[in-house]
């Protein structure tokens, strides 16, 4: 699983785009958890992590991979 500090969300909307994208990347499998108050995702599956990173930045929103 990987854990991933998402900076930039404000509402519910950011954290729905933020799911989409993540759910979209290879590798990815089931839900993707992501929490608003938190400022992070939790991915299961094996993605690459710079495509996941990728995803999210496309969306506008910063992320990185929390050890």
């Amino acid at each position: 699983m990987l854990k991933l500090k998402v900076s930039g969300m404000s509402c519910n909307h950011c954290v729905m785009h933020v799911k989409e994208a993540i759910a979209k990347v290879p590798g990815v499998k089931g839900p993707v958890d992501v929490s608003l108050e938190k400022g992070e995702a939790l991915v299961d599956g094996n993605p690459a992590v710079e495509a996941v990173i990728a995803a999210v930045k496309e969306e506008g929103y910063s992320a990185s991979l929390v050890s």
